[in-house]
């Protein structure tokens, strides 16, 4: 299938490893050129040497930090300086801190509000405007499969992430009519550091070992296994591409059938 993406420009959020790093490098084998993004430049410029010697779409990057005030305007300027605008853009952010609901503090709500909801909505709605005068874009938004069935000790991410569903399919029916769609993909259990992060932490908390944890979380899985990253990126992919144009106010899940909701 052809993507119909070849030279469309493509800001992904939190690129630096991980999910983000997956559809970044998915979108650019399809032939997007990509922004990636994120606090740590050696492995930014690491991953764009890789990308970039696929021979397909090219890579570049900037330093990033969604915790500094002015991170919404330096990324702006920074699409505009290296692509000239976007066509694409991936909302990718870390995750917050693990804990229950009582460990939800007035200051971590603030911090994490800031970071993963207050300035993906503020850098959508700055990039927005070039989309809708070209009649062409893709909003494609990472959360978790925590909004559709919360994940214990997750509190503050099933809270933030949750906020983000109803923007996004509000969004998707205020631009449908331009050309744009907006989405949201939900990784299940996709092995990155994050999950053997979340893994330790629970492990800590359980008092067992990581390798037990880690058991007892692919044996609740239907696929009996932990997803790649590969695997989510394709998907990712696909859903910024131009044959996905009629796909726009879903939530599409990446989990190996774990979610038991219909």
């Amino acid at each position: 299938m052809d993507f119909g993406i070849t030279g469309k420009r493509a800001l992904v959020l939190a690129s630096s490893r991980g999910l983000g790093l997956g559809i970044a490098t998915a979108l650019a084998q399809e032939g997007a050129n990509v922004l990636l993004c994120g606090r740590s430049g050696e492995r930014l410029a690491e991953n764009c040497a890789r990308i970039n010697a696929l021979g397909k779409g090219k890579a570049d990057w900037v330093w990033s930090d969604l915790a500094e005030d002015d991170a919404v305007t330096a990324l702006v300027k920074a699409v505009e300086e290296k692509f000239g605008g976007v066509d694409i853009l991936v909302n990718n952010t870390g995750g917050p801190t693990p804990g229950t609901t009582e460990d939800m503090t007035p200051e971590k709500l603030h911090s994490f509000f800031q970071t993963m909801v207050l300035r993906v909505i503020t850098l959508t709605n700055a990039l927005l405007p070039n989309m809708k005068e070209q009649g062409w874009g893709r909003i494609l938004t990472v959360a978790s499969s925590g909004v559709i069935e919360p994940i214990p000790n997750l509190a503050l991410s099933n809270t933030l992430r949750g906020a983000l569903v109803g923007w996004n399919k509000t969004l998707a029916t205020e631009v449908a009519a331009h050309g744009i769609t907006a989405n949201m993909i939900l990784p299940g259990r996709i092995h990155t550091d994050r999950i053997d992060e979340l893994d330790g932490a629970n492990a800590k908390r359980q008092g067992k070992s990581l390798e037990e944890v880690r058991s007892a979380s692919i044996a609740s899985i239907p696929a009996k296994r932990l997803g790649t990253v590969e695997e989510f990126g394709a998907v990712g992919a696909f859903l910024c591409s131009g044959p996905a144009a009629y796909v726009t106010g879903s939530a599409i899940r990446v989990d190996g059938g774990a979610a038991k909701s219909i």
